[in-house]
C-alpha cells in the first residue's frame, strides 16, 4: 500500500509541476529567438569550455611528462563528462 501512496504523491507532484509550467507560459508567452539563440550559446560555452580546458591541461601534462597523448584524452573526456553534467544541471534548473 505504500508504494501505491507513493507513486500517487509523485503523480500529483508531475501534474502540480506541469500546471504550473502551463500557467507560467501562459503568463509570460513565448521567448524570443534572440533569448533561445542566447540560452543555445550559453549551454555551448557551458559544455565547450571545460572540455578545451582538459585538453589543453592534459595536453600540458603529456608535453611535461612525455607521455603521448595519455592525459590528454584522459582529461578531455573527463572535461566533457563535467561540462555535460554543468549543461544538464543547467537546462533542468537544478
Amino acid at each position: 500500500m505504500t508504494d501505491r501512496i507513493q507513486s500517487d504523491r509523485r503523480l500529483q507532484a508531475a501534474v502540480h509541476t506541469r500546471q504550473a509550467r502551463r500557467e507560467r507560459w501562459q503568463r509570460e508567452g513565448e521567448r524570443s529567438m534572440g533569448q533561445n539563440l542566447a540560452m543555445i550559446g550559453a549551454l555551448g560555452w557551458t559544455i565547450v569550455l571545460p572540455t578545451l580546458i582538459g585538453m589543453f591541461m592534459g595536453r600540458w601534462l603529456d608535453r611535461l611528462l612525455g607521455m603521448g597523448i595519455f592525459w590528454t584524452l584522459g582529461l578531455l573526456a573527463a572535461g566533457l563528462t563535467l561540462g555535460c553534467v554543468l549543461g544538464w544541471k543547467r537546462m533542468h534548473g537544478a
